[in-house]
């Protein structure tokens, strides 16, 4: 993280908290009591953020509006990335689905917890697949006939991690430069690195 975002990251806690000793902010964004300091002076240079003595222990400080001008801006920037990021996942999960489908799969099982489980679960309904999501795998007689999607989260990863039905050459044909769609699995880490992310 760079100091641009370390003040920001300052401002938005003095914000939110507002009544906020130095020390607490150092220990929040995890930052060193001197470099906090020298970002609290900076920032109340740049007219971000006012200060106030309340004794000769004590400082208040609070957010001017040029402040939350600044913070507002740096929401919005992560909110355009955040769908930048999602509209892009979806692209890549889209076409390793469209593979899957053409494969003549017409179930997806997401395996273990996935911040992208909607896009996943979207990228399914688009492409007439039925979904489910399982915490772990489940007995494969549950769901014969599925293609597996291990979330990016999933505990482990390589062999060892894969459940045995899937383990041995369907491993070494899914991880020979591909995204894994020539067996009936695939990591969703995979399929996000192939597209380049």
């Amino acid at each position: 993280m760079n100091t641009l975002d370390k003040e920001l990251e300052i401002l938005e806690q003095i914000y939110t908290q507002q009544d906020v000793r130095q020390r607490d902010l150092a220990h929040v964004v995890g930052m060193s009591l001197g470099m906090t300091n020298a970002i609290l002076k900076r920032l109340t240079q740049k007219g971000l953020l006012t200060v106030r003595k309340v004794n000769n222990r004590n400082i208040m400080y609070a957010v001017s509006p040029s402040g939350v001008d600044a913070i507002a801006k740096r929401s919005y920037r992560y909110l355009k990335r955040t769908i930048k990021n999602v509209v892009d996942y979806k692209e890549a999960i889209l076409t390793v689905l469209e593979e899957v489908s053409s494969r003549g799969f017409d179930h997806v099982v997401l395996v273990g917890k996935s911040d992208l489980d909607f896009i996943v679960e979207h990228c399914c309904t688009k492409k007439e697949l039925s979904f489910s999501h399982r915490k772990e795998f489940a007995d494969p007689a549950e769901e014969d006939g599925a293609f597996y999607l291990f979330s990016e989260n999933h505990a482990g990863y390589g062999q060892a991690a894969l459940p045995k039905r899937l383990q041995g050459d369907l491993f070494d044909a899914a991880h020979a430069g591909t995204t894994g769609t020539e067996a009936n699995y695939a990591y969703l880490q995979d399929v996000l690195v192939a597209a380049g992310f």
